[in-house]
């Protein structure tokens, strides 16, 4: 098995630009992100969005790409249109064109360079155990790998292999040299990887590493109305990937009481108070550390 073609996407989402300007650099330097064994596609998500500043027009499109959406004829807003679009180009899904889809996204949460995949698979663990041997700062993030890949909604799932470069802390529509770097540096890691692996040429790898598998998210407090009642607790702001331990506070309410996390295990936070989810009154993630075992 080899990977052949290559797709980077960047601004999946219109008002997060550090992928959108990372692609200006490379259409100036296609060199960048060139290899001998695989060709390097590069393609912006959704560039209506973009040009109005926003996360999106009418729907989020990194959640448009399950297989029994992208075949539904009624789905016909910009978004639905747009991902049937590019799942033409890249895919199509289940049978695609495009051997590996790096799509690159930054979020207000303080979450550093981050790996999010999809799904299982040597692959994947390899690819994972060699960007912590190149950037050890990197955080490794299974994104509800336990789903099959018709069922997956995220655009890189259009893919046969698929991963999500996610950094930050960095404002929408704004553009941060750190984020800017990581971002780079990560997709070069993982395009090294892929020539690595083309020509059987992996270095020696540890048989396991640590990552964190998502568990659920949690919604702010509200009333029976549907208005918040508090916030993310000061513990917890900035600091994702980091244990909550039961009993320790999630949020603040404005009358002054706390909620606490329940049951018996620490947790661990993602996407802490990330600003595009309060459409969705989203507050953070919960994750479980783990051990990935390096096939």
């Amino acid at each position: 098995m080899s990977i052949k073609t290559v797709a980077v996407v960047c601004g999946t989402h219109g008002n997060e630009i550090t992928g959108v300007y990372l692609m200006k650099k490379w259409q100036k330097a296609q060199q960048q992100i060139s290899r001998s064994t695989f060709s390097t596609q590069l393609l912006q998500g959704n560039p209506k969005a973009y040009d109005i500043n926003r996360r999106y027009v009418d729907k989020d499109l990194n959640r448009q790409f399950a297989s029994k959406d992208l075949a539904n004829p009624d789905l016909a807003y910009y978004e639905a249109l747009r991902a049937k679009s590019i799942n033409q180009i890249l895919g199509p899904k289940g049978n695609p064109k495009t051997d590996l889809v790096i799509d690159l996204h930054t979020t207000t949460s303080n979450m550093g360079p981050t790996l999010l995949m999809p799904q299982k698979g040597v692959f994947y663990s390899r690819l994972a155990a060699y960007v912590k041997s190149k950037m050890p700062e990197a955080v490794i993030f299974c994104d509800e790998d336990h789903k099959a890949n018709e069922d997956h909604h995220l655009l890189c799932t259009i893919g046969k292999f698929g991963v999500i470069v996610e950094v930050g802390p960095v404002p929408q529509s704004v553009l941060r040299h750190d984020v800017f770097e990581q971002s780079e540096t990560l997709t070069q890691h993982i395009l090294d990887f892929v020539e690595l692996f083309n020509t059987d040429s992996v270095p020696e790898l540890p048989t396991e590493i640590e990552a964190f598998r998502f568990v659920k998210s949690l919604k702010l407090p509200t009333d029976e109305s549907g208005e918040r009642i508090g916030m993310v607790h000061k513990h917890i702001q900035d600091s994702d990937f980091k244990a909550v331990k039961p009993g320790e506070p999630l949020f603040q309410l404005f009358d002054g009481g706390v909620i606490n996390l329940d049951g018996d295990e620490a947790l661990y936070t993602a996407f802490v108070n990330e600003a595009a989810y309060y459409d969705n009154n989203l507050a953070t993630s919960l994750m479980r550390k783990i051990t990935l075992q390096v096939d």
